[in-house]
């Protein structure tokens, strides 16, 4: 267990890919968002700097409670109309949240199979590990947030007996549980999602436990077909 990462955040959100108005969060931490921690805690804005990278998640205790804040939310799209300019009074609106508390999550890497590093590179689970162990050769900036800005994390350090039992999210096509594995957050903004079930399992007997950071396949769009009409 001393590859086992626990992350302590005490309020957080991930809000759902559909959610607008009233902005729903999942009640576990999606692998596209934990990919996106680990690449801020060892100070790497390359999203494919590390693809192919494999993870297993866990929670300690029992599912984080749900709360609902209301904040206030900006919405507008960013166009030549208003170059930069967006009045609070007009582009901004109170909205409902969910917020989880009290979340502990527990992360273990496997770079075995990592592809998006450059040859001879450093794996994202070595440099996790230099970080845990020498965060002085870490270059970094900002807070270090589990899903949004706001939601600051405690702090990272390895598991340890006596934090509690872990249960492992599982892989499972008929699952009730969907995340999303991957976010192109370059063009489309669409997401990659994944089913899973939480259970109690040994981890190292069962593959499913593992989910692999991959990017899709990029696919050039179908031209529209011109409709003919008869004269």
């Amino acid at each position: 267990m001393n590859d086992w990462l626990y992350i302590d955040c005490p309020c957080t959100s991930f809000p759902r890919s559909f959610a607008r108005d009233y902005k729903e969060t999942y009640c576990y931490p999606p692998p596209s968002t934990l990919y996106g921690f680990l690449l801020s805690l060892v100070g790497e804005s390359d999203l494919r700097s590390h693809l192919g990278v494999k993870l297993a998640i866990g929670v300690v205790g029992e599912d984080s409670p749900i709360s609902r804040v209301l904040r206030k939310n900006r919405s507008h799209k960013f166009g030549k109309k208003h170059l930069g300019t967006y009045p609070a009074a007009q582009f901004s609106k109170p909205n409902f949240q969910e917020v989880l508390t009290d979340l502990r999550v527990v992360l273990r890497l496997n770079s075995s199979s990592e592809t998006g590093a450059k040859s001879g590179a450093v794996t994202l689970a070595d440099r996790v590990a230099i970080a845990l162990t020498s965060p002085g050769q870490i270059s970094r900036f900002g807070g270090l947030s589990l899903g949004e800005s706001w939601a600051m994390v405690n702090g990272v350090r390895r598991y340890r007996d006596d934090d509690g039992a872990v249960r492992w999210l599982c892989r499972d096509d008929r699952g009730l549980i969907a995340l999303p594995v991957w976010i192109d957050r370059e063009q489309t903004t669409r997401g990659t999602f994944r089913r899973f079930s939480l259970g109690d399992f040994t981890l190292e007997s069962d593959e499913r436990a593992w989910v692999k950071i991959v990017a899709p396949i990029e696919t050039k769009p179908k031209k529209a077909r011109k409709s003919k009409r008869r004269s």
